[in-house]
């Protein structure tokens, strides 16, 4: 357990916005957690830091979970189920099982952030969410004090959403999250993009690791590295709207992109409303939206977490104004 004082945030975000923390403690294990917080309450508890904006400095405790481990829980004839620690990155997390040849994770490649903080947002890319590869989760419960296990429907996971994010938010501290992988990969390829970039390749019979090597092409074509420039990637949820609303949108744009969603609702690209309102490569000091990928708010230097929020709320008025639709944020704010 590592214990440092009046520190610097700035390792630990990926918008890199330079903000103290009062006390930050790393914590490995489920046995430190928990003489952690038998003796104080956390103001923040911090993943990988890559869906975070930060927009002041935090006076309390920073808990940091860097809880580590991959384990072979069990299988059967079809399925392998593979138990990560919470502080395992992501994409190494993702590349140990295309390794071993484990389906499931492939198109969710080079996400970037921790394993823990996957199921927050049921984060997915690609025509895959983390909710079809899940199977179990074990989490620390702030108010009852002890573990419990959530199995998916506990979860309740929807569109970048779960219950730690709603209405469990702040309670629940994830340990680790187990995931049903298959031995037999049953590729998921329909999205045009894979299927254009894996022609490109030259593959006609693709492999789970032709897949991820797509995917890791197509994100890097669209997305900043954020070691390069600070982002959080996706800064706003694709936003769903009713039939109604779809078709009277459509009738005034016709070329606006817009995918099937659940329960007969649509899904709208949130980057293209942004561009259409003239968002895209807007800069104004340090903080910017990325000249190529409009939903993406950067850092380009030294801009405040208040700047770049402040950024936000006016894109968020511009395309309400334009287009009668609200983007939700999907980064989360502190």
């Amino acid at each position: 357990m590592q214990v440092q004082t009046n520190t610097s945030l700035l390792p630990y975000n990926s918008f890199h916005l330079d903000v103290n923390a009062s006390e930050l403690i790393s914590v490995t294990t489920e046995e430190d957690l928990q003489n952690v917080l038998n003796q104080k309450e956390p103001k923040l508890v911090l993943g990988g830091g890559s869906n975070l904006l930060l927009t002041k400095n935090v006076e309390g405790l920073v808990l940091k979970i860097e809880i580590s481990g991959i384990d072979e829980v069990k299988e059967d004839n079809a399925h392998i189920y593979v138990r990560a620690g919470a502080g395992e990155n992501w994409h190494a997390f993702v590349s140990y099982t295309m390794k071993r040849n484990w389906g499931g994770l492939e198109n969710l490649s080079l996400i970037p952030g921790s394993v823990g903080a996957a199921p927050i947002q049921n984060i997915g890319a690609y025509g895959v969410e983390l909710k079809d590869v899940f199977y179990e989760l074990e989490a620390y419960d702030r108010k009852e004090k002890k573990v419990f296990a959530f199995g998916v429907n506990d979860c309740q996971f929807g569109y970048r959403d779960s219950i730690f994010k709603s209405s469990g938010k702040g309670r629940y501290i994830i340990l680790n999250v187990t995931f049903l992988l298959h031995k037999n990969p049953v590729l998921s390829t329909h999205y045009g993009a894979i299927r254009e970039e894996l022609k490109k390749m030259g593959v006609e019979s693709p492999t789970i690791q032709d897949v991820s090597n797509a995917v890791i092409k197509i994100r890097q074509s669209k997305l900043p590295d954020p070691a390069v420039i600070g982002n959080a990637g996706s800064f706003f949820k694709n936003p769903v709207v009713d039939q109604a609303k779809f078709l009277s949108l459509s009738a005034k744009y016709p070329e606006m992109p817009a995918y099937p969603h659940e329960d007969q609702l649509v899904k709208l690209a949130a980057g293209w409303l942004i561009e259409q309102c003239g968002w895209k490569g807007y800069r104004k000091g340090d903080a910017g939206v990325h000249a190529h990928q409009a939903l993406v708010l950067v850092n380009y230097g030294h801009a405040t977490g208040k700047e770049i929020l402040d950024l936000s709320s006016r894109v968020v008025e511009s395309v309400h104004k334009k287009f009668g639709v609200t983007l939700e944020k999907e980064v989360n704010i502190y």
